[in-house]
């Protein structure tokens, strides 16, 4: 599912000549907000539910380089979810469907008002629920990696 569309910003663009590191993360961010309102959850919905949505924990993997002006395009997968969280996967393309960059991300909705996890509110709940989601075997290669240096001898 194409969450965002986009196109790489002058300003995103470093002394390399590429997008830098920070703005991928920002083009991440970006595609969760528009996740948070495809789920129900922009400002009005917010300010109806008293309810938000956090970022626990992000991984972020860089593949290749985009440059200025480039199309951008960001996919999501949802890999897992309970009542209150979601653990998702994003995959930013170009516009000949080059992976550029994933994002894994797990989420946490917060009653507004405790500023404490809460469950889902249902109308939400039901929206998440048509979001497409990765079958635990199948879950995307880049998915579930860790960070580190192999074992030493």
């Amino acid at each position: 599912m194409v969450i965002l569309e986009s196109r790489v910003a002058p300003e995103w663009v470093d002394y390399n000549g590429h997008m830098n590191d920070a703005e991928y993360a920002r083009v991440f961010s970006l595609a969760l907000e528009a996740l948070i309102d495809h789920i129900g959850l922009d400002a009005a919905g917010r300010d109806r539910h008293g309810y938000t949505i956090y970022t626990l924990e992000t991984h972020l993997c860089y593949r290749r380089e985009a440059h200025e002006g480039q199309p951008l395009r960001v996919a999501l997968t949802l890999l897992d979810r309970d009542a209150k969280r979601l653990h998702v996967f994003l995959e930013l393309h170009d516009e000949e469907g080059n992976l550029l960059a994933t994002s894994e991300q797990m989420l946490m909705g917060m009653g507004q008002e405790s500023g404490r996890p809460a469950p889902f509110p249902a109308e939400v709940e039901a929206l998440i629920a048509t979001l497409p989601h990765a079958a635990p075997d199948v879950w995307p290669a880049l998915a579930g990696r860790t960070i580190g240096l192999a074992p030493r001898r």
